[in-house]
């Protein structure tokens, strides 16, 4: 085809297959399509005079690679919009595609019809205004995922990282919300300037003021000296808000002004800071729920919730499991200095068994544990057992958290008598498991739940009373 037509798209893979496919469906929407196995060739037909409006390109191939390939491309045709196509779909490769201009990322493999539709969005924007150049990323945290849900996220936090906008991240306790938080940081164009860290939660309500705000000398007693507050600190740069949820009222209406006005006074103090500062606020609680409940400030969360990046537990992606296992246990050896270990294949059966209340961070402890207590380099399943948390304790953990969701959910909803209810659920249950494991022997069942037989008796006897009535 000829690679002068008006709607000329252009592909650049080694792999043949994906060549094929890609020029296939893309002819068959009607757009004319040459393919390129490597930057050499691309670098020849640019160097002839042709050009083309839209190109694709993967990002490791022999010679050279498609992000350099992709910054000196688009210092010289800036309005043309480059996908950049490949499978290794980490934070720091989606950023640095699109920090070198990148109109779009997808990740193998992919779907063809996503493939075109991205390809047909990239037609409508062939006088978008050319890239601003950024400061070089610094080393960004170690986030390792290749499960569908986390190379979306990769994907966003690429895109998110390229903007000024404030981020939500939420997701469970443990899933690394604060290391997402980092890499948005490293990945921006405030990256040279201070990420400032400050978990909500953990710091009494009475000086969470001071922490933030600063406060002057005189203040408040003990207040010796000017001190300066965490959006001071992160003058430039970021400042990560964990555990946003649980900031207080009268702190989150002083919050809201800072992100809408740029300025605070400090704790006494009568002049007013200007600050620039980017905000990522974090919270494992469902923030809706909370405003409805007159808790949190819904303008406070519309403030907050410009991008939203939701970061999955570890047991919805356990085919991230081996690598994120793997990789820990090499770091904790290298930090105790201690010789490199590794997981075998009856170890990460039993570690994918297992649902991981605790998330990425339970993990993360699971191997300090294994690397300080056993000496071999290979870790099976017996070391693995010897320091995992128990079932009995799992189980009491999962279920102490069920209840505690369902109590809260209740006492929020105004549900009548909760005690009372959970309280029946609890023994109708308790006793029906009970009669379950002894095959219906109430002596041995009253036994087992530590109550007289006369109890469990009577117990049924209410129980089938309330069904009846029901």
């Amino acid at each position: 085809m000829a690679m002068t037509n008006e709607s000329s798209i252009w592909v650049v893979d080694d792999d043949p297959a994906v060549r094929f496919v890609l020029s296939t469906a893309l002819s068959d929407a009607g757009y004319a399509v040459a393919s390129f196995a490597h930057i050499a060739a691309v670098e020849e037909a640019l160097a002839s005079g042709r050009a083309p409006r839209v190109l694709l390109t993967d990002v490791r191939m022999p010679g050279e690679d498609g992000l350099s390939f992709l910054a000196r491309f688009k210092a010289t045709h800036t309005d043309t919009p480059v996908i950049v196509v490949s499978a290794f779909t980490d934070v720091k490769s989606t950023a640095s595609a699109f920090r070198n201009g990148a109109y779009d990322f997808i990740s193998k493999p992919f779907d063809l019809d996503d493939a075109v539709q991205v390809v047909a969005r990239a037609f409508g924007t062939i006088d978008q205004a050319p890239v601003i150049d950024t400061p070089p990323a610094l080393e960004i945290p170690q986030l390792i995922g290749q499960a569908p849900s986390m190379q979306a996220l990769f994907r966003t936090l690429g895109r998110a990282a390229q903007t000024p906008m404030s981020v939500l991240i939420t997701g469970e306790t443990g899933t690394g919300k604060e290391l997402i938080a980092r890499a948005l940081h490293l990945e921006s164009r405030r990256a040279a300037a201070p990420f400032i860290a400050l978990n909500t939660a953990a710091i009494p309500t009475e000086l969470l003021e001071s922490e933030l705000f600063g406060h002057e000398a005189g203040a408040f007693t003990g207040a010796q000296k000017r001190h300066l507050g965490r959006f001071e600190q992160a003058n430039g740069g970021t400042l990560f808000l964990d555990e946003i949820g649980d900031m207080p009222a009268a702190l989150q209406t002083r919050l809201l002004r800072v992100l809408a006005e740029g300025e605070f006074f400090r704790v006494g103090g009568r002049e007013l800071i200007g600050v620039d500062v980017r905000i990522i606020a974090a919270t494992h609680q469902p923030l809706e729920r909370l405003v409805s409940e007159g808790r949190f400030r819904a303008d406070l969360l519309h403030r907050l919730d410009v991008i939203r990046v939701v970061v999955p537990p570890l047991r919805a992606r356990k085919e991230d499991l081996p690598d994120l296992a793997n990789a820990f246990l090499a770091a904790c050896a290298h930090k105790m200095g201690v010789r490199k270990k590794h997981f075998d294949r009856g170890a990460l059966k039993l570690l994918r068994a297992y649902d991981w209340p605790g998330n990425v961070r339970e993990l993360e402890n699971l191997c300090w544990r294994v690397t300080a207590l056993s000496a071999a380099e290979k870790i099976g399943a017996r070391e693995v057992e010897a320091v995992m948390q128990g079932p009995r304790e799992a189980a009491d953990s999962a279920w102490e958290s069920a209840l505690s969701e369902w109590a809260a959910d209740a006492l929020a909803s105004g549900a009548s008598a909760p005690y009372t209810h959970a309280k029946a659920r609890m023994d109708d249950i308790l006793m029906r498991e009970a009669l379950k494991v002894t095959r219906g022997h109430r002596g041995d069942a009253a036994q087992r739940l530590g109550v007289g037989r006369n109890t469990l008796t009577r117990k049924l006897g209410s129980s089938r009373d309330k069904t009846s009535s029901d």
